[in-house]
């Protein structure tokens, strides 16, 4: 099958309420929506970076003029029939990192190929589950009355577990508060790099409140001080932030430097290599965990397929898209039931773009087309 056509379009989209985290406070989000077109079949992808560089160095816009500029040119025309075969290309492979960029694509041609066979992206990554669990992700609030309020509401939607964003002063006094009000309820306490090892004694008094696990407490390009700082704490680190491929994941299992991993598909560069960590964490018995940012439809779609691998045994971040967003830009919109996401079965992704809802949020778009 021939790549005959490759359509990227900017996205800009309110946010229902903003959402702080310990590195800034978001009111919309700017992803890049990929379309690739081969045998008539139309495959879609993401790019889910956020626009500025606080979480990781990529952005919308170097996705943007990475994919235009040194990627879709050479992949254009191409002649594929497995996902080896785009990784495996000299002109994407010879792009170093810009791992955002390359899933966006990547996810398209899954996508593609998916429906070129007629099965579904779930059963095509070697899925097993027929619905997920989900979880409910919440921002740093201002005080833990609006803080309690705001997890009720969740809960009364069926989400089963939480995960609260902390920072220095925002945090030991925010998740005693839940964990007096909702004693049994699982709770993950992310950090995004905010904290140093010196910190200890604080993580010491937090492991006293059974947390599910601290997410990425240190630095983002640690596996080092994380492995210390697990050893005198009895709360499971997550790494995210840390892990960039199977090989970040394999050293850092090896170093003690985490007992969970949180696997997002755009930061490891796509569903190929977010599958290999999940199998490498698999053997090792390290259970995983798919994170989310702040997705539209098209990208929670793909969570979804990844996240029905066996060894996504903890909830994960995929909610529902009417948390962050008005309308979701996809039909059916990606809805929970009971704290669960069903796995779709059809062909693909297994939802369709709403263009009418696309456009209205369009603010660039490029088409690139093969000639021959």
């Amino acid at each position: 099958m021939r790549i005959d056509k490759i359509e990227l379009r900017h996205l800009y989209i309110p946010l229902i309420e903003s959402f702080q985290t310990s590195t800034e406070t978001k009111s919309h989000i700017e992803h890049i929506l990929v379309t690739v077109q081969g045998g008539g079949i139309l495959g879609f992808g993401e790019c889910t970076c956020n626009q500025t560089p606080y979480y990781i160095y990529e952005t919308t816009d170097t996705a943007w003029y990475i994919l235009n500029k040194f990627i879709i040119p050479h992949i254009i025309g191409l002649e594929i029939n497995t996902i080896d075969e785009l990784l495996n290309h000299p002109m994407y492979k010879g792009v170093r990192g810009h791992n955002f960029a390359k899933a966006g694509l990547e996810m398209a041609v899954w996508d593609l190929l998916a429906k070129h066979k007629g099965v579904s992206l779930s059963q095509a990554l070697g899925g097993t589950r027929n619905h997920i669990q989900s979880g409910v992700s919440i921002g740093i609030q201002k005080d833990s009355i609006t803080l309690l309020r705001k997890i009720d509401g969740f809960l009364k939607q069926g989400y089963k577990r939480v995960k609260l964003k902390i920072k220095p002063g925002a945090d030991y006094q925010f998740l005693k508060a839940i964990r007096d009000e909702y004693p049994s309820l699982p709770i993950m306490a992310d950090a995004n790099s905010a904290y140093k090892l010196s910190d200890i004694e604080l993580f010491q008094r937090m492991d006293e409140l059974n947390l599910m696990m601290f997410e990425q407490p240190l630095s983002n390009d640690d596996i080092i001080d994380h492995a210390l700082l697990q050893k005198q704490i009895t709360t499971p680190i997550c790494l995210d932030e840390s892990i960039h491929n199977a090989e970040d994941a394999r050293k850092a299992i090896q170093l003690g430097s985490c007992r969970v991993i949180n696997i997002k598909v755009g930061r490891v560069g796509g569903l190929q290599e977010a599958k290999k960590i999940h199998d490498i964490c698999q053997i090792s018995e390290i259970p995983v965990w798919c994170g989310g940012m702040h997705e539209y439809g098209i990208g929670r779609a793909h969570n979804i397929a990844i996240s029905s691998l066996p060894n996504f045994t903890l909830p994960g971040d995929v909610s529902g898209s009417n948390k962050y967003y008005k309308e979701d830009i996809v039909n059916p919109p990606i809805t929970i039931d009971d704290g669960r996401l069903l796995v779709p079965t059809k062909p693909g992704i297994g939802v369709e773009p709403n263009m009418e809802i696309i456009e209205q949020y369009t603010i660039n778009h490029m088409e690139f087309c093969n000639n021959l």
